[in-house]
């Protein structure tokens, strides 16, 4: 439950509160749970959450199993729910963040969502050692071939997967662009394993990046990434670029 912000300002009906309670209690659970389940784990008497719950489901936003008595999210929050990814702005929220990443690497930070199966780049932080660079706001760049999209290829479904790999021929953006299916399946594996994918001079030559991808609740809200020359980038430096490309990564998700 998140905490209330002052301690001098009060709740407004603290049965809202409860009510959140039950909301988060059965968006986490695995199974739907029953009213005892709920009692138990929300430490809640059964009659007051049977209070809550009624008015939750006449309302539409719990759904009772008449035959099971299990209780599910109903689809009334499905259009608030909808609404609310309509208007988040992954940019607002993880701009401090990748702000304090620039500031740590002296290195150029991009952010980046999916549109039409190729990343577009949302933000762009510049390196205070200038370097030239092809991406621009607005951009895009194919999954394939750079850091953001390889650090979400790596955590789409297998069946999401093969259907992009039916529909998008891996063609050569450098020498170093990998265009063997096989290959690129394995270096996938690579990133689950790593959390953090690498662009090689894979995308742009003579330019090495590194991925991480913000995901919550199975939901992808994006990639970010830190953008280098090659020769900038020694085997400590990586090591320390991926330590603080996860520190940030969880940063951001926390906050999501």
């Amino acid at each position: 439950m998140e905490q209330i912000k002052s301690n001098t300002q009060k709740p407004y009906g603290t049965v809202l509160i409860k009510a959140k309670d039950i909301l988060d209690f059965l968006m986490k659970s695995q199974d739907p749970p029953s009213l005892a389940e709920m009692s138990e784990g929300l430490s809640s008497s059964k009659p007051t959450i049977l209070k809550i719950l009624n008015t939750l489901d006449l309302i539409g936003f719990v759904r009772r199993d008449e035959q099971t008595k299990r209780y599910y999210l109903g689809t009334e929050l499905i259009p608030y729910a909808q609404k609310a990814l309509d208007s988040f702005d992954i940019a607002k929220v993880a701009r401090p963040f990748l702000e304090t990443l620039r500031d740590e690497t002296g290195e150029t930070i991009n952010l980046g969502v999916v549109r039409n199966d190729k990343i577009v780049l949302v933000e762009k932080l510049e390196s205070p050692n200038s370097i030239k660079l092809q991406s621009i706001i607005g951009g895009t760049m194919n999954m394939y071939s750079s850091a953001m999209g390889k650090a979400l290829l790596a955590n789409y479904s297998t069946k999401h997967l093969d259907t992009y790999f039916e529909t998008h021929k891996l063609k050569p953006l450098t020498p170093n662009t990998i265009t063997s299916l096989p290959k690129l399946k394995q270096n996938l594996r690579t990133i689950q394993e790593m959390g953090v994918s690498i662009d090689n001079e894979e995308n742009q030559p003579e330019v090495l990046c590194l991925g991480a991808p913000l995901i919550k609740n199975g939901r992808i809200y994006g990639a970010f990434s830190i953008s280098s020359p090659k020769y900038r980038v020694t085997k400590d430096r990586q090591s320390n670029f991926i330590r603080l490309l996860l520190n940030t990564q969880h940063a951001i998700e926390k906050t999501l």
